[in-house]
C-alpha cells in the first residue's frame, strides 16, 4: 500500500499525489468518520475540527477540501485563516475543539503543501491515528458512511483567532519585563506569521522593522526566513538593531542573529535557555531532549553544567514524544524546532524569541554575549538531491566509505546521513575539529550519494 503520512503530516506538491482535491476530501471524511466514534471532549454532541492555514496559494483549494470532507460526515468547522502552526495546537485545546488541522508544507516552497493534525490535547495525532485514516482512504468506500441530510455539518470563520494567539504568546514573556528601548528585526518568511508576528512584539513595547510579510501565495520561503537567515543577520547590522528573529513559513522555527549580525541557531538558543531554566529552577529533571543532529559543543557543555542530554531521531515529533514520556520542559533541534512544553505543544519560534530575549533582559547582556555559553566544534551539512530511495547500507561501497571517514576522525567527531522526511534529500551531516577536513568528507560522501541515488 501507498504511504500517505510523512514524518509530518501528509505532504507534497499542490495538485499532484497526495496533495490533490480527491485525497484531501477522502481524508476530512476519514477523519470526521474517527472523531464521530470517538467520545467528544465537550457537553455537545456535536465534533469540532479548528482549521488553520500558512499563506501558500493552494490553502484555498486544501482549506474547501478538506472541510467538505469533514461537513460531509457531520462535523462543524472553524476556520481560523492564516496562523503559525502552534497557534492551531493552542486554539484545539481552548476552543475544546475534538482536532486540529494546519495546512501548510513548513519551510517548503510555496508550491507544496500538507496536512498536520492535532488531537484535543493540542498534540500530533499519534501513528495509530495516522494508520487508520490512512487505511479508510485506501480501502473503505467513504459514501456508504456518510449520515443523513440532516446531519452534515457546517463551516464558520473564527474572526479573532489572530488576537487569541497574540494574547496567548504575550502571557508566556515574563510580566515583569518588556521590549521598550528594543529594535528587533522580524522576517516572517512571507507566511503564517505576517501578522501576529510584529503586532506582539509591538505590543510588547519593540520598535519592530518588518521583512517577508506580503502574502502574495507564491513567495513563501522565497530566499527569505529562517532557511535564508543571512538576510536577517545583513538587516540587523544595517539598521543598527538589537537581534533578529527569523521565522519559517508556519513559524514553527526560529534562527536569531545577534547585533552584530551572527547567527544564533536552534543549538545556541537550548544552551541559552536551558542554562537559564536550570538556574532558575525550571528545568525539569535537569534535562534536555535534542537530536541526532545537535553539535557536539552543546553536549560538551551541558555535562560540565550538569544536565544531561538525550539524542533522538531527527523530527520535532520524535523530541516531543520524548519530552512527554519523560516529563521534560525543553527540547529542540538545530534546525530551529524549540518546544517549551510547559507552554506550548509543539515548536513555537515566536515563543522560543520571546525566551531568549527574556535572558537578554534578566542578565542586562546583549545577544552576542549570552550565545557564546556555546562553543560550536565544526560542523557542515550538505543536502543532496535524489531521484530514488533505497536503504544506504545496502548501496554497494556505502558502508566501507562511512567506516573509513568516521576511522579518520577517530572519535573526535562523526559522519551522519540520513533521508529527508520531507523533501527527496538525503542530508549528509560531518562534524570534527579540522573545518577543511570534514568539507573534505562531506564532499566525497555527497559525490557518491549523487553517483548512487540519483
Amino acid at each position: 500500500m501507498e504511504k500517505l503520512f510523512g514524518t509530518d503530516g501528509v505532504r507534497g506538491t499542490a495538485n499532484k499525489y497526495p496533495i490533490t482535491p480527491d485525497i484531501i476530501i477522502k481524508v476530512g471524511q476519514a477523519l470526521g468518520f474517527l472523531l464521530r466514534k470517538q467520545k467528544s471532549t465537550h457537553s455537545s454532541d456535536k465534533k469540532r475540527v479548528v482549521i488553520g492555514k500558512d499563506t501558500r496559494l493552494s490553502g484555498y483549494m486544501v482549506e474547501m477540501a478538506l472541510a467538505s470532507g469533514l461537513n460531509s460526515m457531520g462535523v462543524h468547522v472553524q476556520l481560523v485563516g492564516p496562523l503559525p502552526t502552534p497557534g492551531i495546537g493552542f486554539l484545539t485545546q481552548n476552543m475544546r475543539a475534538d482536532a486540529g488541522i494546519v495546512i501548510s508544507a513548513s519551510h517548503n516552497p510555496y508550491f507544496d503543501n500538507g496536512i498536520k493534525i492535532f488531537g484535543p490535547d493540542g498534540y500530533k495525532i499519534s501513528e495509530q491515528m495516522e494508520k487508520e485514516i490512512q487505511d479508510m482512504v485506501f480501502n473503505d468506500d467513504l459514501n456508504k458512511l456518510l449520515p443523513q441530510s440532516s446531519g452534515i455539518g457546517r463551516s464558520k470563520r473564527i474572526e479573532d483567532a489572530q488576537g487569541r494567539y497574540i494574547v496567548y504568546v504575550k502571557n508566556t514573556f515574563p510580566m515583569d519585563l518588556t521590549l521598550d528601548g528594543m529594535r528587533i528585526v522580524l522576517d516572517c518568511a512571507n507566511g503564517a506569521s505576517y501578522k501576529v508576528g510584529p503586532a506582539i512584539l509591538e505590543e510588547l513595547g519593540a520598535e519592530v522593522i518588518v521583512l517577508g510579510n506580503t502574502r502574495e501565495g507564491t513567495n513563501i520561503n522565497d530566499k527569505v526566513g529562517a532557511l535564508f537567515p543571512n538576510n536577517l543577520a545583513q538587516s540587523v547590522v544595517k539598521f543598527r538593531a538589537d537581534m533578529g528573529i527569523s521565522l519559517d513559513g508556519d513559524a514553527d522555527r526560529v534562527i536569531l542573529a545577534d547585533e552584530k549580525g551572527q547567527i544564533v541557531n536552534g543549538d545556541h538558543i537550548l544552551a541559552i535557555c536551558g542554562l537559564d531554566m536550570k538556574k532558575q529552577g525550571l528545568l525539569k529533571n535537569n534535562t534536555v531532549v535534542t537530536t541526532e543532529m545537535a553539535n557536539f559543543g552543546l553536549e560538551k557543555l551541558f555535562k560540565a553544567q550538569g544536565i544531561e542530554l538525550i539524542k533522538t531521531s531527527v523530527g520535532d515529533k520524535y523530541v516531543v514524544a520524548e519530552m512527554r514520556k519523560g516529563g521534560h520542559s525543553l527540547g529542540g533541534e538545530n534546525s530551529g524546532h524549540l518546544i517549551f512544553l510547559d507552554h506550548s505543544t509543539t515548536g513555537d519560534g515566536l515563543i522560543a524569541a520571546l525566551k531568549v530575549i527574556a535572558v537578554m533582559k534578566r542578565e542586562q547582556k546583549q545577544l552576542s554575549e549570552i550565545r557564546n555559553v556555546l562553543i560550536e566544534m565544526p560542523q557542515i551539512l550538505k543536502n543532496i538531491r535524489v531521484t530514488q530511495r533505497k536503504k544506504l547500507e545496502e548501496i554497494t561501497g556505502y558502508n566501507d566509505l562511512h567506516a573509513k571517514i568516521s576511522k579518520e576522525l577517530s572519535g573526535h567527531g562523526r559522519i551522519f546521513v540520513r533521508f529527508s522526511g520531507t523533501e527527496p534529500l538525503v542530508r549528509v551531516l560531518v562534524e570534527g575539529p579540522d573545518a577543511q577536513r570534514i568539507v573534505q568528507y562531506a564532499d566525497e560522501m555527497a559525490a557518491f550519494l549523487q553517483k548512487n541515488l540519483s
